[in-house]
């Protein structure tokens, strides 16, 4: 069986497989595996997580493994994934893990992989540690064992990383930037970024005891970051999910600016103009329409970080991302990165002297009406004649102004149903309409 889903093993704190148990023999079979692929004698892991309090057991247990099998691990504390996922290239490691489930919440836990390159782990590696955890575990040689050392300036390292992807002349002086912290990863480094470049940085949700990670703050619930923003009235705010490999910002306003306004800035206001975007198909059509106005190509992936990845590296383009704020810009960072995400929109702002919401003048997402079915058995909706018909007949109604998408859940029994378009009245009544059309033809 394959304990590895599309971002790592990832599950409920004390059922498997996030359990101690089940993290040192994880810690044993990667430790294993590494020393086979690796021509190191003693390879590195670097292993960082979030705030949360299962992450203290976690590390403990993974720690373990890996010593006991022969590496050495170089512990680097609480930091955002992206850091783990720089840190583990600049340290010259043989692997990079994170402890963390990202946006969910502090009950849930996870454990990641990172390549020595600080992308994701080659399936050929994931599949090696797959089968090395049928095995029992057995120390050899107790005089091979590996060691830990703390990394003492890891915050600042990454501090330094991320403030080299701003442009050096330019600074931050002027701005007054609420940070919600989501009282996760970056509660530290986050703040510590922006102040650095000149920022007056009001900070919140930056207090984590272990339990109040997500809980209604961050990327996530970005009501109390509106709120701040307006009561500071600060010039902008940023929200970081859980391990900060997301972001949403607030303009002056108190206005949302989701992933889909953060690759449309990037993409039609920036400098340099990309060739093409990354999205996936839940981004809005707006983002379709103003890029096709500009030039810019869009290409839809799959919904997942992975495959935005994937699209950019078949493109041999930089920008990608999703509605939720997980943005990449390959030309910056390996991976998601909410703050230098964050601070490459800043750059468009300090260039152009404009105020966020005048970088998305213009700009307004189409509604979006999202209906899920839920069904007592799942069935291909594409299979069915009459519903294809149904289809193409909204879709034929909606041309050029809208469209519709019908994705079956990866995790239940659910087919979501999900319409666009100009007025929302119309699309809301359309995708109430597909809906019945699918329980219907579920029977």
């Amino acid at each position: 069986m394959s304990y590895f889903g599309t971002d790592g093993i990832r599950g409920k704190f004390g059922e498997l497989p996030i359990t101690p148990e089940f993290a040192l023999k994880l810690g044993f079979a990667a430790g294993k595996v590494l020393k086979n692929y690796s021509k190191k004698s003693k390879p590195i892991v670097v292993l960082g997580k979030d705030t949360r309090l299962s992450g203290y057991i976690l590390e403990a247990a993974l720690q373990a493994g890996l010593n006991a099998a022969g590496v050495y691990v170089h512990l680097l504390g609480p930091l955002p994934t992206p850091a783990i996922a720089h840190l583990t290239r600049a340290l010259h490691a043989s692997l990079g893990i994170v402890i963390s489930a990202s946006h969910n919440p502090y009950f849930d836990n996870g454990i990641k992989f990172f390549s020595g390159e600080g992308k994701k782990l080659p399936d050929e590696i994931q599949n090696a540690i797959n089968k090395e955890l049928e095995n029992d575990i057995f120390i050899e040689d107790t005089a091979n064992l590996g060691k830990s050392v703390r990394v003492k300036d890891a915050n600042g390292r990454y501090i330094e990383f991320c403030k080299s992807t701003f442009p050096y002349h330019l600074d931050l002086n002027d701005l007054t930037i609420v940070v919600d912290c989501a009282n996760g990863a970056a509660y530290n480094v986050g703040p510590a970024v922006y102040r650095e470049l000149g920022a007056k940085v009001i900070a919140i949700h930056n207090e984590p005891n272990g339990l109040n990670i997500n809980e209604n703050c961050g990327s996530t619930h970005p009501e109390s970051l509106q709120k701040a923003v307006l009561e500071h009235k600060a010039d902008l705010g940023i929200a970081f999910d859980g391990d900060a490999d997301r972001v949403i910002l607030v303009d002056k306003n108190g206005e949302q600016i989701t992933g889909d306004h953060i690759l449309y800035i990037l993409a039609t206001q920036a400098k340099n103009k990309p060739a093409g975007i990354v999205g996936t198909v839940m981004s809005n059509m707006a983002l379709e329409i103003a890029l096709n106005k500009a030039n810019v190509e869009l290409h839809r992936a799959k919904v997942g970080d992975r495959y935005v990845l994937q699209g950019l590296e078949d493109n041999k383009w930089a920008v990608g991302g999703e509605p939720s704020g997980h943005i990449l810009t390959l030309d910056k960072s390996t991976t998601g990165d909410a703050i230098i995400a964050s601070l490459q929109v800043l750059t468009v702002m300090v260039e152009q002297q404009k105020a966020l919401h005048e970088l998305v003048e213009g700009f307004t997402l189409l509604p979006n009406v999202l209906v899920n079915v839920h069904l007592a058995q799942m069935f291909d909706p594409y299979s069915v004649p009459a519903l294809v018909t149904e289809f193409d007949k909204v879709e034929e109604t909606l041309k050029g102004r809208g469209r519709i998408l019908i994705r079956k859940s990866g995790t239940e029994p659910v087919i979501r149903v999900m319409v666009e378009g100009e007025d929302l009245e119309e699309v809301t009544a359309l995708a109430n309409h597909l809906a019945d059309a699918v329980r219907a033809n579920a029977a």
